[in-house]
């Protein structure tokens, strides 16, 4: 018998990623972009075959991607090298050279749409309004542009148009816990909550008819539901609402007059159907944990991205039978059993605040004993029950991994969510020491093999919990997390920078607490061996953020690793980089547990 190598980390870094997708109206097609030749491009299938052929070939990342409504060509949002300046461009069904349909340098261009006879192209776009966006109708034959929309007090985004294009959905957007839909209808603009001075959210909305729009909103409870709006009587109607779950997006299919909607609750996504009509709904299972995008055909198919915490991110058409999968991607050479499913657990704060927390148990025959702590993004997102290929190999190299979702986080209500608020270094950070001494408490880690490692805000937690409780810690991987949180609100995005007062805090008003929650603060604390990564595209957390902390750690005599990706923005576009980063911290993390 041919005996065969047991699967190495290698393989783990080799696993591919999808960002999104999308299906041509005659659904003969489907594009998506992968990064099947190590930077993400388009590729297509002719469906119902599953044989990918590339139609792009850019190396850039894809925000978005659609047809138009003949399925003649394809509308795509791609930056540069994760600048999130994302330009909008034309391509042939078949592939080859992209046109640029707009470009304005150093600007983004966001969720664009065309009219149904492909004339029109609607889109937003920070080009002139740097801080609350504008909106703009283009010709596409004339060359013509108007501004639709013009942000004053808060960011607007367009979302779609009434099907004979007389009104708009459109939303204003405070901060990620307030948030305004409206109806711009001539001259007329249509709130479609009940007020606006009650602070709530909306997550999505769809015309039904020229007059109906479903949506779904808080407004007025702790969770999402579907809602209902007539233009006609301007009358609000709530729908559907689940115990202890939110709805997160929806999909409305016209021929069948029936809605998808996807809800979230707590680290787990549910799909529902519901019928219009006869007010039915029915819940589908899907085989996926998180589900990332949901598409209706125009032939009435359904089709999912989602992943699944050892099933990377692929993309599966409903059928009679169940789900096919159109794609299948898989990490090269491990089997799906050879990788771990996280047990979630709960535990109490300081405050009595239940916190629900993935644990990943690195398998008996390949622990070291250590556990890796893992403060999420974000932080008004959560650690979900999806694919990270970065978790995974380093299960298999014998660390578990623990990863809470603390106060701030999504999928546990509004009120939950908005306890970040102005809280950024208080609440959060106790959330996790508790974690830490949950871990040490149940028997799952002795004090002394204890690592951190965050990415974002996650990375800005690290830098924060090795500065004021370093005693915990064995080593340090910060990735692109902020350092200084007043230079950090200096150098955020113009139209982040009100809503990231109100989340993060006023430099003046409220300078001794910014102080308090700046890691940089710590830096005589700040004694632990450390590895600082940073993309030197990041337009959300500077390169100077981490340049400067690991100056400043470097003039202490302090042990700093610093990787900076040159070609790298908030995340890894280029599969090169992204093994690159897992192959230091390994090596890191490797190298600070043999130190005795």
């Amino acid at each position: 018998m041919i005996e065969f190598e047991k699967p190495n980390v290698e393989q783990f870094f080799q696993t591919l990623g999808i960002q999104t997708f999308a299906v041509s109206p005659d659904e003969k097609q489907m594009v998506f972009s992968t990064n099947l030749n190590g930077t993400f491009n388009l590729w297509a299938m002719d469906l119902p075959h599953t044989f990918p052929y590339p139609i792009s070939f850019e190396n850039q990342g894809c925000q978005e991607v659609f047809y138009d409504k003949s399925g003649s060509f394809i509308v795509a949002v791609m930056d540069r090298d994760g600048d999130e300046n994302g330009q909008i461009y034309a391509i042939p069904t078949y592939g080859g050279k992209v046109k640029a349909l707009r470009e304005a340098e150093g600007h983004r261009h966001d969720m664009p749409f065309l009219s149904d006879d492909s004339k029109r192209l609607y889109y937003t776009s920070n080009k002139e309004n740097e801080t609350f966006l504008n909106a703009y109708s283009y010709n596409l034959e004339t060359g013509e542009e108007e501004t639709v929309l013009e942000g004053k007090d808060a960011m607007v985004f367009l979302f779609d148009k009434s099907p004979e294009e007389k009104s708009f959905l459109y939303g204003e957007f405070y901060t990620n816990t307030y948030s305004l839909p409206y109806v711009k209808r001539d001259d007329e603009h249509i709130l479609l909550t009940p007020d606006k001075d009650t602070e709530h959210t909306f997550d999505g909305a769809v015309f039904t008819s020229e007059t109906v729009v479903y949506l779904v909103t808080n407004y007025g409870e702790d969770f999402s539901y579907l809602a209902k709006f007539d233009l006609e009587s301007k009358a609000f109607q709530k729908v559907l609402q689940l115990e202890s779950e939110s709805f997160t997006d929806i999909v409305f299919d016209r021929e069948s007059h029936t809605l998808y909607l996807t809800s979230e609750k707590g680290v787990q996504d549910y799909f529902y159907q519901f019928q219009i009509d006869s007010e039915k709904l029915e819940k589908i299972e899907t085989p996926v944990n998180v589900i990332e995008k949901v598409i209706v055909g125009g032939k009435g198919g359904v089709y999912v991205q989602g992943s699944s915490p050892t099933v990377p991110s692929n993309i599966y058409k409903k059928t009679d039978r169940g789900w096919t999968s159109l794609t299948n991607y898989t990490v090269p050479g491990v089997a799906k059993e050879d990788m771990v499913e996280p047990n979630v657990v709960t535990y109490s704060s300081f405050d009595g605040l239940e916190i629900e927390a993935q644990y990943f148990k690195a398998k008996e025959e390949n622990s070291n004993g250590h556990v890796i702590f893992w403060p999420h993004g974000g932080p008004q997102v959560a650690e979900r029950a999806s694919f990270r290929s970065l978790f995974q190999f380093l299960l298999h190299r014998g660390y578990s991994i623990f990863a809470p979702n603390f106060r701030g986080s999504t999928g546990y209500g509004l009120t939950f969510k908005r306890m970040v608020e102005g809280d950024w270094g208080n609440g959060p950070r106790l959330d996790n020491v508790h974690g830490i001494e949950w871990l040490v408490n149940e028997g799952h880690v002795d004090r002394d093999k204890i690592l951190l490692m965050g990415g974002s805000y996650g990375g800005y937690m690290a830098l924060l919990l090795h500065g004021r409780h370093p005693d915990y810690f064995k080593a340090v991987v910060d990735i692109f997390g902020p350092s200084n949180l007043f230079s950090f609100l200096d150098t955020v995005p113009e139209h982040w920078k009100p809503a990231t007062k109100k989340l993060v805090g006023d430099p003046i008003t409220d300078k001794d607490k910014l102080i308090e929650a700046s890691p940089h603060t710590y830096l005589s604390t700040m004694t632990k061996p450390m590895l600082v990564i940073q993309g030197a595209m990041d337009p959300r957390v500077v390169k100077a953020e981490s340049d400067q902390i690991v100056e400043a750690l470097k003039q202490k005599g302090r042990k700093v690793d610093y990787l900076v990706l040159d070609d790298e923005g908030h995340g890894f576009s280029k599969k090169e980089n992204e093994m690159s980063v897992y192959r230091k911290v390994l090596t890191f993390f490797d190298e600070c547990i043999s130190t005795r």
